[in-house]
């Protein structure tokens, strides 16, 4: 299931030093010739690939990218130290896009791969670039010129590690976006969502994965009911399934017959979803005293015979939410390390 992830940025490449304006003087040379260095250039900044991410996260946080600027040139002919480039650690697969000109930089689809998105400044030139054999003591020296300054569109194409599954007004859309930063449409009535909606789950440390809220099931959906296999498609290359429930005095159906229901779609799929990693998210437990809640809970373990995780929450308020996107985010590293090992095997 393909999505973009989008951030807007800001570049600035370093300033070039510069020139310098000198000239020697010593105790038996006081009238020396010129001396004035030249500056340095100006930093660089460079997209660079990093298989280790995922998202785009870390570039909603920090929206402005500067590179160093050069050191001005010294007398007895020292250079000013060049500015330090400046390298943006991006996913595999992300698109540089120019947002003035909208023309597409670049594309950075290997390890360690860099693109140059903005040029640092060049140097200025001291006073003895412009000695001649007519001029002798040139005062002439030219400053560093201004790096590059752009504006850019970083795109991604990703594919979601976590799919929401769960009846139409489970909660999928509110749980979204209290998660993470999407803001999908949120409604009481059934099939709110009619397109996939994407949401970047950020969980700290440039950890984060991709969760995406799926158009909700009704029974008969294998056979294109509802919005039948629009939905189960969208599933197929998901981790986890997050089966969410809601458990709340209001619910349409029993928590044991609605969960019977996604499944009987699930087994008649073509897509084999039966045997994904499921987890049980038992939403709106803010409703119930908290003993009646665990009962519900503890029920569903028994009758479902469930040995997966299972989690009770408040989508709403958020209760139990940052704490089930940790363990997701456990998982996927542990799942990831586990494909990285399978790869070294074969």
């Amino acid at each position: 299931m393909k999505f973009i992830d989008e951030a807007e940025i800001k570049v600035i490449a370093g300033r070039g030093g510069n020139g310098c304006l000198s000239f020697l003087r010593e105790k038996n040379r006081p009238k020396g010739g010129p001396d004035g260095g030249n500056g340095g250039d100006g930093g660089s900044i460079f997209i660079v690939g990093n298989e280790s991410l995922n998202t785009l996260t870390d570039f909603r946080h920090i929206r402005i990218y500067k590179a160093e600027s050069g050191r001005s040139g010294a007398g007895r002919d020292c250079t000013g130290k060049a500015g330090v480039d400046l390298r943006i650690q991006v996913p595999l697969g992300t698109i540089v896009i120019d947002v003035e000109t909208e023309t597409v930089i670049g594309e950075v689809t290997l390890e360690g791969e860099e693109l140059l998105v903005a040029r640092g400044g060049h140097h200025g030139l001291g006073n003895t670039h412009f000695k001649t054999s007519t001029n002798q003591t040139p005062r002439r020296t030219t400053p560093g010129t201004f790096g590059d300054e752009r504006k850019l569109r970083l795109e991604l194409s990703v594919l979601a590690d976590v799919g929401l599954l769960g009846l139409p007004n489970a909660g999928k859309s509110t749980l979204l976006s209290t998660v993470s930063q999407a803001r999908p449409k949120i409604a009481d009535y059934p099939f709110t969502t009619l397109y996939p909606q994407l949401g970047v789950v950020d969980v700290g440390d440039s950890d984060g994965f991709v969760m995406a809220d799926i158009p909700g099931l009704i029974k008969g959906a294998a056979e294109g009911g509802g919005l039948g296999t629009q939905f189960l498609k969208h599933l197929n290359r998901t981790q986890i399934l997050l089966h969410l429930v809601d458990i709340s005095p209001l619910a349409d159906q029993e928590p044991q017959t609605a969960i019977r229901d996604i499944e009987m779609e699930l087994e008649k799929s073509r897509y084999s979803l039966a045997e994904r990693e499921r987890w049980l998210v038992l939403n709106k437990a803010d409703t119930l005293e908290a003993s009646r809640a665990d009962e519900i809970k503890n029920n569903l373990i028994k009758d479902l015979n469930w040995s997966k995780p299972i989690f009770s929450i408040s989508a709403v308020s958020g209760s139990g939410c940052h704490e089930l996107a940790g363990k997701i985010m456990q998982h996927l590293i542990l799942q990831r390390k586990d494909d990285d090992n399978q790869e070294q095997l074969a």
